[in-house]
C-alpha cells in the first residue's frame, strides 16, 4: 500500500502559542520523522503503507515477530517472541497537519484473514525503537498470506495548547488496511 497525503482536517496556523517559525520546526520534526517511516515501511518491513484519515496520518509496518525488553518488577528483561508468536505488527499515527508522531494514544489492530474473518484483536502499546516510534506488539497469525488490518484511534486524553489549533482529535477514527501481505516468522 503506497503512501497517501491530504490536506488535514485541522490546519495549523500561527497563534498565541505558535509563531511561524516554530510551526516550520514542528514541521521539520514531522519531515524527518516521515523519513524515517518511510524508511521502515519501503525498505525494512515485509509490508507497510499510509492513509490520512481525520486528524491523522496512519501507518502500518509488518514484519516477522522479534525479541524486546519488557519490564518485569521494575526491572528490564529481554524476551524473545514466545512460541506461537509469528509476526509483528507495527502501527505509526502521525499529527495531520505536521507529520509529528504522536504519543500517548489507545491504538487496537484487529487483523482479518482472506475471507474477512477476524483472526483477533489486541491493543497496541507503544514501543520505544532506536530510530521510529509506534505502537506495537507480536502475533500470532495462521500463517503467510493476505490479510487486512483495522486500526481503531480512540481520542486522546492528553491536554492541548493552542486555541486557534488545540481542538484537534476528539474523534475515534477507524482505518483499514486491505491486501496486507504478511510473512510469518521469527526474527
Amino acid at each position: 500500500m503506497a503512501s497517501t497525503q491530504t490536506k488535514p482536517r485541522t490546519p495549523r496556523e500561527p497563534s498565541d502559542e505558535a509563531t511561524e517559525e516554530q510551526l516550520r520546526l514542528a514541521n521539520e520534526q514531522g519531515h524527518q520523522y516521515k523519513k524515517a517511516l518511510e524508511h521502515m515501511t519501503e525498505k525494512v518491513a515485509d509490508d507497510g503503507g499510509e492513509v490520512a484519515v481525520g486528524d491523522y496520518l496512519v501507518a502500518y509496518a509488518v514484519e516477522k515477530a522479534e525479541g524486546m525488553y519488557m519490564s518485569r518488577g521494575g526491572e528490564l528483561e529481554w524476551q524473545e517472541p514466545a512460541e506461537d508468536e509469528n509476526a509483528h505488527i507495527e502501527i505509526a499515527v502521525r499529527d495531520g497537519a505536521d507529520g509529528r508522531f504522536l504519543p500517548g494514544l489507545e491504538v487496537q489492530v484487529t487483523v482479518l484473514d482472506a475471507e474477512g474473518k477476524e483472526v483477533g484483536t489486541h491493543m497496541q502499546p507503544f514501543l520505544w525503537h532506536p530510530w521510529l516510534f509506534h505502537y506495537g506488539r507480536n502475533w500470532h497469525v495462521p500463517g503467510d498470506g493476505t490479510y487486512g488490518l483495522r486500526v481503531r484511534i480512540e481520542p486522546p486524553t492528553f491536554m492541548r495548547h493552542d486555541r486557534k489549533n488545540g481542538k484537534r482529535y476528539t474523534q475515534p477514527e477507524v482505518v483499514e488496511f486491505n491486501r496486507v501481505r504478511i510473512e510469518t516468522g521469527q526474527e
